[in-house]
């Protein structure tokens, strides 16, 4: 049936409607929520020191464009990437490393989507096509990422995946491919390192004479144990002699990452080797000894899901030296440093809006920001520093992925609360944000609490931060409390609380969710007669287990997530073909906890979204799950996408997710019907 509008009963006190939770209207619809869900995939600088952005567009199926900051404020930017190019690589299936500019910032080089190939553009001449770089394999067979260009050979230095033999188990590598040859289809790319099963930040020095590079090997993952090396590269361009820098000492557990070298020539990178928490540390070659830079228990980098992560960079001034601008995590809260690297090294916070920060790219005088907070969406902004390099005197966004429409709905807008709630290990806390609900149109009656929608992020090796997402807001506008959670497992909070969901996935994700849900409901923040879950990849499985192991929910979505964990061994991509090994365990320890071999223990109806072309957990996993609830007589429903991979980047797509799972929740737990026109699809063993 289709949902209707609630009887609204006008309320003389402060003007307000009271209404039931989750039955207010809102002007934060799901149109606004899919139409603002650009995202950002990556920043640079050119030769004058204007921003470079990638950019994924729902509105025109997530393409990918590169765009570039206007000349004059108030000028529209341009887009770099003709109409019938996309900007995107499939290496490891992540979308970072897609592209990268050249030292002197005239050129960039990108990995095409449609068939994968490497092309190279000038900046300059925009009317002048893009040139292909890397053989046509008649098909996206033959992934590049993550690349730099080697000025002293005038050839692109990149990883590689090639899937032309196997794309389960494709080999990967750092290869180098010649510039200005006429034939690209006679020359193969050289392959320059090999062996590892990843790598990832090939990086030369400022004379393209030594490279540094991570690698790692089955059945780690980056942030499990990870090597960094470094290659002498010779007359020829070969490299002749490696030095392994940190991750080489069986005795010593780390996961170095973020390999860069200074404009003076040394090498800089971040690693978790004392404290737990990645920090920031420096190469000295005459030695081959380490020495921290700063050392502080929090984490200066993140775990390398997507390629060209970078947390830090180097501040070029010639009067001041050994600076270093910084982005750092502490207690759910990003912070901007300046870092004096001289004896004693002295960190400098920075006071910005932003309290969550990703990446930082440096322009002329200033940095380039990758951040948000409680009250901006996703952002790009231009922090201009004073002489001293110790202050920000100006703060402007450049990009958003929202549009500014979306921030005159502000008054709607739930501010979160970050909160630390007992788990089932004794003296063992985790932590959420949640965000209560918020209309200035409507309150409820008194007596009433609102329902949840408990959000399990994916990765899990990942963390969710309390910053303006609408599509968050379009819950808690409607009357419904959300809480996002970062489970056992999460990053943010060092190697040990990473190291919790060791051996343990499936069991600690889905009793610190139902923990924090328990917490909010004896804390008379929310009904607990209306518990939902929802969560995407490894977040959908930590749904789908919750409800299968535990009762603490009435309702749950599942947006491509795992249900086998045997299945999903067998059929993902390599990156994670072996993450369930230590986080899960052996064929029996994956049967024991994947919700496919407990369907009887399902009583609660359940929703699922698939991309159709997901490589990362493929849609038989949501068909074999969907399939045995219905015969079990579960109410369930599935929704599947053509065209859609592993998470949703079409703008309909994003829409028809969220109002589905909105209408399927009310009438799950059913309570109220939604103010939304919102014609529901069927639900089996429900309808």
């Amino acid at each position: 049936m289709a949902s209707s509008s609630t009887t609204l009963k006008k309320e003389h006190i402060a003007d307000t409607i009271t209404a039931p939770y989750g039955s207010w209207k809102s002007p934060i619809t799901a149109d606004l929520v899919s139409g603002a869900a650009k995202r950002l995939v990556g920043t640079a600088v050119d030769g004058r020191g204007r921003l470079i952005w990638l950019e994924s567009r729902p509105t025109e199926s997530g393409r990918g464009v590169l765009v570039l900051e206007p000349e004059n404020p108030g000028d529209e930017p341009v887009d770099i990437t003709p109409k019938e190019f996309g900007v995107r690589t499939l290496a490891k299936e992540s979308e970072g490393g897609a592209f990268s500019v050249s030292r002197d910032g005239d050129v960039v080089f990108f990995s095409n989507y449609k068939d994968q190939r490497l092309f190279m553009q000038s900046i300059t001449s925009l009317d002048v096509p893009p040139v292909p770089l890397s053989p046509d394999y008649g098909g996206p067979v033959v992934s590049y990422a993550d690349g730099i260009f080697d000025a002293r050979f005038n050839r692109f230095i990149c990883v590689r995946e090639d899937r032309r033999e196997s794309s389960l188990n494709p080999p990967i590598t750092i290869v180098s491919i010649a510039l200005g040859s006429k034939d690209v289809e006679e020359h193969e790319p050289e392959v320059l390192i090999g062996g590892s099963d990843f790598y990832a930040f090939p990086r030369l020095d400022p004379k393209c004479e030594r490279i540094a590079w991570i690698q790692w090997s089955h059945p780690n993952m980056p942030w499990d144990k990870s090597e960094l090396r470094v290659g002498y590269i010779s007359e020829n361009g070969d490299i002749y002699k490696q030095v392994c820098v940190a991750g080489c000492d069986p005795s010593l557990v780390e996961s170095p990452t973020e390999p860069k070298w200074s404009p003076e020539g040394e090498l800089y990178f971040i690693t978790d080797r004392e404290n737990g928490f990645w920090n920031l540390y420096k190469w000295i070659e005459s030695d081959n000894k380490i020495l921290p830079v700063y050392s502080l228990d929090a984490e200066f980098s993140r775990p390398l899901w997507s390629f060209s992560v970078n947390s830090y960079e180097f501040i070029q001034s010639h009067k001041h030296k050994n600076l270093i601008a910084c982005s750092y995590r502490q207690k759910g809260r990003s912070y901007l440093g300046i870092i004096n690297d001289v004896k004693g090294s002295k960190l400098t916070v920075l006071d910005i809006p932003s309290t969550d920060i990703n990446n930082i790219t440096y322009g002329n005088d200033c940095l380039f920001v990758e951040g948000a907070s409680a009250v901006h969406p996703s952002s790009v902004a231009k922090v201009t520093l004073d002489d001293d390099k110790s202050k920000a005197v100006d703060f402007t966004i450049i990009w958003s992925s929202s549009s500014p429409d979306s921030l005159n709905y502000s008054s709607y807008f739930s501010k979160p609360e970050l909160i630390e709630f007992p788990t089932e290990v004794p003296g063992q806390n985790a932590y959420a944000f949640f965000y209560p609900p918020s209309n200035p149109i409507y309150q409820a009656n008194k007596e009433e609490k609102p329902p949840l929608l408990l959000e399990s992020h994916g990765g899990p090796t990942f963390e969710t931060s309390g910053v303006l997402n609408l599509s968050i807001q379009y819950w808690t506008s409607r009357g419904w409390a959300s809480a996002d959670v970062n489970y056992g497992g999460s990053t943010g909070y060092g190697r040990e609380y990473r190291e919790r969901l060791l051996r343990h996935w499936g069991i600690v994700d889905v009793n610190d969710c139902c923990s924090c849900a328990t917490y909010l409901v004896n804390s008379g923040k929310v009904d607990g007669k209306h518990l939902c879950i929802t969560g995407g990849s490894a977040g959908g499985y930590t749904t789908l287990a919750a409800l299968a192991f535990r009762e603490t929910f009435k309702a749950g979505a599942s947006l491509y997530g795992i249900a086998d964990f045997n299945l999903f061994r067998a059929e993902t991509h390599k990156f994670e073909s072996h993450y369930v090994d230590n986080l899960v365990g052996g064929e029996k320890e994956c049967f024991e906890r994947s919700p496919i071999n407990h369907v009887n223990k399902f009583s609660c109806p359940v929703i699922l979204f698939q991309g159709l072309e997901d490589k990362v957990v493929p849609p038989e996993q949501a068909r074999k799950i969907y399939q045995a609830l219905k015969e079990k007589g579960v109410p369930v429903a599935l929704v599947e996408y053509e065209g859609e991979q592993h998470g949703f980047r079409k703008a309909e797509n994003i829409k028809f997710t969220l109002e589905q799972q909105m209408v399927f929740f009310a009438r799950s737990i059913g309570h109220f019907n939604v103010a939304d026109d919102i014609t529901p699809i069927k639900i089996h063993n429900f309808d």
